[in-house]
């Protein structure tokens, strides 16, 4: 008998907790401009892209030469 009773009362616990848990810890809202902030982090991230060229290039002048 206890089995039978014990299931569905561990699903009714776990559900409350599961209601309380929601409750007090609420998901944050997304900006109203979310996109747009997306497309100005990616275009920031391709510009630091297209620099790396030229920064490999400042440390390896800046880096000592080494004799064979």
């Amino acid at each position: 008998m206890w089995l039978v009773i014990a299931g569905p009362a561990i699903v009714v616990v776990a559900a409350l907790v599961t209601a309380w848990i929601a409750m007090r810890n609420p998901d944050p809202v997304l900006a109203e401009d979310y996109y747009r902030r997306g497309v100005d982090i990616n275009q920031t991230l391709a510009k630091n892209r297209a620099l790396t060229p030229a920064m490999q290039g400042r440390n390896h002048a800046a880096t000592p030469a080494t004799s064979p």
